[in-house]
C-alpha cells in the first residue's frame, strides 16, 4: 500500500485538490480479509519530506478495532519518515509491515480453541495516527475501510451453510461502505485545515466516501450499509428520508461487530471513528421505481466540542438513492445474528477510574497529558477489569480503546439503548457524563493507547499509554 500524494475532485464545480492516500485514493481501497486468514500490509511512505500545507510526512498507520499485535496496532510513536527523493521519478519509499491475524480474541489458548467466534469482527477501518498530526493527516485523506468475514458473516447471501446470515452481499454492489467526513473550503473553493483550533475542526461541506452530494442508483432490493464517521470533530445524527418520511431500517451491528439481533430504527447518532451497520429495504412499499430517497444529516453543530441538544426539523441532504431497477434478493436478516460472549463480572479483579477533562486549554486524562514513552498502568493479560469514563466540562468525547472491545454496563447509571447492548470500541461520552464499561485484553503483550477520538483533542493531547503484561 503505497502512502502518496495525488490530485483528487470531491465536486464538479471544485477545483480539485491535493491529498494524501493509500494508493493515492480517497477514501483508501477497502482490504477484505477473512476470519483465520492473515495477511500483511506492507505501507510504503512515498510522501515528500519536505511537504507542504498541513500534516506530516511521518506516518503510523492503525487499524482501528484490530485485534493486533502492539508492534501492528499502529501506536502513535511509531511513526517513520519518507525517502528523500532521488534523482529520478521513482524511488523506493521506507515502509513499515504490519501483520494483522485475523484471529478470533482468545486465540492464546490454541490448540485447545481457535478463538469464540462470538468474538468475531466485521467492519474496521485504518488511518494514520501519527502523534500530535492524527487529526491533520486523516482529514488530508489517510482512511480506508478493512471488512472481515467469516463463517456467520460470510459475505454471502447465497450461502447454504447452516451458520450463515445471508445478509446483503457484494462489498461495493449490495454491501456498500461509507465514510462522512465534513471538508472546509475557502471563499476560493481551496481546501484548508486549522490544526490549532483546540476544541474541534469543523467543515463547511460534507463529503461522502470523498464525493459532496453524491448520488448512488439501487435496485429495489436489500442493501448492507456500513457507515462510518471519519470526521474529526463532528457528529451526525442520520436518516433516510424518502417523501418526507424516514424510512425504517435495522440496525445489524455497531462498530466493528455484530449485535445479538437486529434493532429497528428510523435514525441513529454517530461520534467520531464509530460505526454502524444497517440494512436497507428499498423494495418495501410505497418505493417505486424512479423514486429519490436521501440520506439525511439532522445534527445541528457550529462547535468542536460536540452537538447541540435539539436536532434540525428538516435537516441537511448528504446523498440522493435513485431507484431505477428491479433485482433479485436472496438476502435476509435472520432474527439472530451473532450471539454475545458472557461477561463474567465476578471474576473482575481491578477498577479504574478515568476523567476526560480539559485544564489551562490542555486536553487531559486524570490530569495528565500523554507521554508516549511511559504506561499510566499496566493491565495483566487475561484479567477482567471495569473501567468508569467520566466526561467532564461541555464536551463530548467519543473514546477509543485500542485492541479490545468493551461492553457498556451503565450510562449514568442505566443500562445502554438497545443498539449499544454489543461490544463496542469508541464510548461516547456526553458532557458529564459516566459510562462503566467491561474489558479484557486477551492474546497480545505490549503497549496500547486509549484516547478521545476527537482527534483535535487526542493530538493536543488527551491520549495515554497502557501496557498489557503477562
Amino acid at each position: 500500500m503505497e502512502v502518496k500524494e495525488a490530485w483528487h475532485s470531491f465536486h464538479p464545480h471544485l477545483r480539485p485538490q491535493k491529498i494524501w492516500g493509500y494508493d493515492g485514493i480517497l477514501p483508501g481501497p477497502t482490504i477484505v480479509a477473512r476470519e483465520g486468514e492473515p495477511i500483511i500490509v506492507r505501507y510504503v511512505n512515498l510522501l515528500e519530506p519536505d511537504a507542504s500545507s498541513f500534516g506530516s510526512p511521518e506516518i503510523s498507520t492503525h487499524l482501528h478495532n484490530g485485534h493486533a499485535a502492539s508492534e501492528s496496532d499502529g501506536f502513535a510513536g511509531n511513526y517513520f519518515s519518507p525517502t528523500k527523493a532521488g534523482p529520478t521519478l521513482s524511488r523506493p519509499g521506507k515502509y513499515y509491515d504490519c501483520l494483522y491475524t485475523n484471529c478470533y480474541a482468545g486465540y492464546d489458548k490454541w490448540p485447545d480453541t481457535d478463538g469464540d467466534s462470538r468474538e468475531g469482527l466485521g467492519t474496521l477501518w485504518y488511518h494514520d495516527h501519527r502523534e500530535h498530526f492524527t487529526a491533520a493527516n486523516v482529514y488530508k485523506g489517510l482512511a480506508g475501510f478493512y471488512l472481515i468475514f467469516d463463517h456467520i458473516d460470510s459475505g454471502d447471501e447465497d450461502d447454504p451453510s447452516d451458520t450463515a446470515l445471508r445478509l446483503p452481499s457484494g462489498v461495493g454492489v449490495y454491501d456498500i461502505p461509507l465514510i462522512i467526513q465534513d471538508q472546509m473550503f475557502d471563499a476560493s473553493g481551496t481546501r484548508i485545515f486549522n490544526q490549532f483550533d483546540t476544541d474541534g475542526f469543523l467543515g463547511n461541506k460534507i463529503a461522502l466516501n470523498g464525493k459532496i452530494a453524491p448520488f448512488f442508483e439501487v435496485a429495489r432490493r436489500k442493501y448492507r450499509f456500513r457507515v462510518l464517521n471519519g470526521s474529526v470533530a463532528r457528529f451526525y445524527h442520520l436518516s433516510i428520508r424518502h417523501k418526507g418520511i424516514d424510512l425504517p431500517f435495522q440496525v445489524i451491528a455497531n462498530d466493528g461487530n455484530l449485535l445479538p439481533a437486529a434493532v429497528p430504527m428510523t435514525s441513529f447518532g454517530l461520534a467520531p471513528a464509530e460505526r454502524i451497520d444497517i440494512v436497507v429495504d428499498f423494495s418495501a412499499a410505497p418505493i417505486a421505481i424512479g423514486d429519490e430517497l436521501f440520506l439525511i444529516d439532522r445534527i445541528r453543530q457550529d462547535k468542536g466540542r460536540g452537538p447541540e441538544t435539539l436536532l434540525s426539523a428538516t435537516g441537511s441532504p448528504i446523498m440522493r438513492f435513485n431507484v431505477d431497477r428491479d433485482e433479485a434478493d436472496n438476502s435476509r436478516v435472520p432474527p439472530l445474528l451473532r450471539e454475545l460472549p458472557p461477561m463474567d463480572l465476578k471474576s473482575v479483579r481491578q477498577k479504574r477510574h478515568f476523567e476526560f477533562e480539559r485544564f489551562n486549554g490542555v486536553w487531559e486524562i486524570n490530569g495528565k497529558t500523554f507521554d508516549v514513552e511511559k504506561p499510566v498502568f499496566k493491565v495483566k493479560r487475561g484479567a477482567a477489569e471495569i473501567w468508569t469514563l467520566e466526561g467532564k466540562g461541555s464536551w463530548h468525547h467519543p473514546i477509543h480503546i485500542h485492541m479490545e472491545e468493551a461492553r457498556i454496563l451503565s450510562r449514568s447509571g442505566k443500562p445502554p439503548p438497545p443498539h449499544e447492548a454489543g461490544r463496542k470500541d469508541v464510548i461516547v461520552l456526553k458532557p458529564g457524563e459516566t459510562v462503566k464499561v467491561f474489558i479484557q485484553f486477551r492474546d497480545f503483550v505490549g503497549k496500547y493507547m486509549m484516547h478521545c477520538h476527537n482527534t483535535i483533542h487526542e493530538d493536543h493531547a488527551m491520549m495515554l499509554r497502557f501496557d498489557v503484561e503477562e
